[in-house]
């Protein structure tokens, strides 16, 4: 028996690594009305029924669940509703997050899970990686995220007036604007300078996450790969359904897992 690792759709894990690692992902919900798409969080039955079947296969060992961030969804408090059923077998980490840094963080527990941890020792890891993460992402346009009400309507008219790209960064658990740029190049090169001067002389991890923007990934990819350590690890895939509601065709998505712990830029 080991600790399950439960996590959602929001966090982009490719589905040969979750089977690989044992890790559930849950899916969260899209929901269309005509041609307008919007979504839904879990609730506290689903991820109930979702702890207890993990329990019964991992036993006493308990559950470890990470969710996107408290501040995008209602998931987290459903979560924690949810894993009060089950006392102290289930723990909820408050990833602040969203992507492939909750992706990276349920793949380190899994891990740890898999060579015998204890449920405290999984948490442990998973808040340790979620602080040594940070997430950006590059927005060919603000029309979808205005529609999703993370933006107000008249910071996305004005961007659109001045023709800007934004480049927007996950700051505890919420979205805010980390700059803006005239063309997509320069948005990448302010991207790979964000990333690189966080990075410490260690290597670190890479997952890129994209809207129909296969070209663009690439593109990113090769520009990080020239400007950071020897040994950086990447993965590049396409952006998960609940996720690219909210961003729009041509978005790119950047979570990086440092070497060491850094402070959040104020």
């Amino acid at each position: 028996m080991a600790v399950r690792i439960v996590t959602d759709s929001s966090a982009g894990l490719p589905e040969n690594v979750a089977t690989e690692l044992g890790i559930t992902v849950i899916d969260l919900h899209v929901m269309h009305s005509g041609e307008e798409e919007s979504t839904s969080g879990l609730s506290s039955l689903e991820l109930a029924a979702a702890y207890a079947r993990q329990l019964e296969r991992g036993g006493d060992d308990g559950v470890l669940a990470l969710h996107l961030s408290k501040d995008l969804s209602s998931t987290w408090s459903a979560a924690v509703t949810a894993a009060a059923v089950f006392d102290d077998t289930v723990k909820v980490v408050d990833t602040a997050s969203v992507g492939m840094a909750v992706g990276a963080a349920a793949m380190a527990a899994a891990k740890l899970a898999g060579e015998g941890a204890s449920l405290q020792e999984c948490y442990d890891m998973a808040v340790d990686t979620l602080q040594r993460s940070e997430t950006w992402v590059y927005l060919h346009h603000l029309d979808a995220l205005r529609r999703s009400g993370r933006i107000s309507t008249a910071t996305a008219v004005l961007s659109t007036a001045l023709a800007t790209k934004p480049i927007m960064r996950i700051s505890n658990g919420k979205l805010e604007l980390a700059g803006k740029t005239r063309t997509q190049i320069k948005a990448f090169t302010k991207l790979v300078e964000l990333v690189r001067e966080r990075a410490t002389d260690g290597p670190v991890f890479v997952a890129i996450q994209h809207k129909e923007a296969p070209e663009s990934a690439d593109k990113l990819e090769t520009m990080l790969r020239d400007a950071l350590p020897e040994g950086s690890s990447f993965m590049t895939l396409e952006l998960e359904d609940t996720l690219a509601v909210h961003t729009g065709d041509g978005a790119v998505g950047v979570s990086v897992v440092f070497s060491e712990h850094v402070e959040a830029e104020q």
